[in-house]
């Protein structure tokens, strides 16, 4: 039987479901690439914090038995951190994880699952594999600040009697767009209290305007709202898999019927209470991607090309025509983009801010390119 022949023995959402691609084979491209630029997968550069990698590196000792199935620790650290009870808690293998469970609990055949073009393409994968129908809500026309960014009123108006479930991020992924925090407070305020809206803020560390804010803050508010972080991003901790999310302690306890036991490893969730300690690391690698990210951002647009405004360690960058051409006369000079063909943006390139070498081989191989 080829793939064809078991898919149509899936359920009807994964038939139509297309896998989640994580890009070029990176493994291959090392080994022919010596130094390889990686600038696709919006890492942290600066790594983790030296608290973190000690934590890791010792639970490895105890590697041999199971973790603690309710990351007790992690999760009670947490709940410091953001002033809400362990109960309104719960630990992924990523937020990836989270945000496909938030579908598969609370989306299914006969449902909507609304979420903003040009958002993060896993809102659609939880949707699809749900057996919901995706409602897309129109981005932001160019021409406005925000461009290609979620459009509040929009994905307001895509709401309706059937929508279960809004996906949106804060900062969003492959934009680096935001919105203010006044203006998502009135957002919420629109919708019915059976709608859930989950807040996808991946990024918020990286953020340095302070007019954005945390969607945590409106939980008292709002038990419909749920908000999922993660540890990959600007604490540096990708390839451990750790995120959470936060949300009404009601919402966290359906959740946990479906949570797979030991979903969290032991060196993720002792590295990821160091991490959350270690508040002066991530000032300095907040820091130090706001100079680097400016810095970039004036080189590009000095080369007249198109760059969206970013609170995250990434830059969409618009070069008005075909971008593939460009990805790969990259990759072929060790410089790992990712294309935004399948976000529907196929002039664009998404650009991970690197450190101050890395932007500059990006830019010296880009120059050549372009020439």
């Amino acid at each position: 039987m080829d793939e064809a022949a078991f898919s149509a023995l899936a359920q009807p959402g994964l038939q139509r479901l297309r896998a989640y691609d994580p890009g070029l084979d990176l493994v291959a491209l090392r080994q022919s690439h010596p130094g390889l630029v990686e600038l696709g997968s919006n890492e942290n550069c600066y790594g983790p914090s030296a608290a973190a990698r000690a934590a890791a590196v010792a639970a490895i000792d105890t590697a041999f038995v199971y973790p603690d199935p309710l990351g007790g620790a992690l999760r009670r650290a947490l709940a410091v951190h953001h002033g809400v009870g362990p109960n309104q808690l719960m630990l992924g293998n990523g937020s990836h994880e989270l945000l496909m469970m938030l579908g598969q609990a609370f989306a299914g055949p006969g449902l909507d699952v609304v979420a903003s073009q040009f958002g993060f393409a896993v809102y659609a994968l939880a949707a699809q594999a749900a057996g919901a129908t995706l409602v897309q809500a129109p981005a932001l026309p160019g021409g406005r600040p925000m461009a290609r960014g979620h459009d509040l009123a929009a994905l307001a108006a895509a709401v309706g009697p059937r929508t279960r479930l809004v996906y949106l991020a804060n900062p969003n992924n492959p934009t680096g767009t935001w919105f203010g925090a006044g203006e998502f407070g009135d957002f919420m305020a629109e919708l019915p209290p059976t709608v859930l809206v989950v807040v996808d803020e991946a990024y918020l560390e990286y953020v340095t305007d302070s007019s954005i804010g945390t969607a945590l803050d409106l939980l008292p508010r709002f038990p419909n709202l749920v908000v999922t972080r993660t540890f990959s991003k600007a604490h540096g901790l990708a390839g451990l898999r750790l995120g959470y999310l936060v949300a009404a302690p009601g919402l966290v306890a359906v959740l946990e019927r479906l949570r797979e036991s030991f979903n969290v490893n032991g060196p993720a969730l002792a590295a990821g209470e160091a991490a959350l300690a270690d508040t002066a690391h991530v000032a300095y690698v907040r820091q130090a991607n706001a100079d680097e990210r400016q810095a970039l951002a004036d080189a590009l647009r000095a080369r007249e090309l198109g760059v969206s405004p970013s609170q995250t360690n990434f830059l969409l960058v618009d070069f008005g025509r075909d971008a593939a051409p460009v990805e790969q006369g990259l990759v072929a000079r060790g410089v790992v983009p990712r294309p935004m063909g399948g976000y529907g943006l196929p002039t664009c390139l998404r650009i991970t801010v690197g450190t101050r070498d890395q932007n500059r081989r990006f830019l010296q191989a880009l120059d050549e390119v372009l020439a």
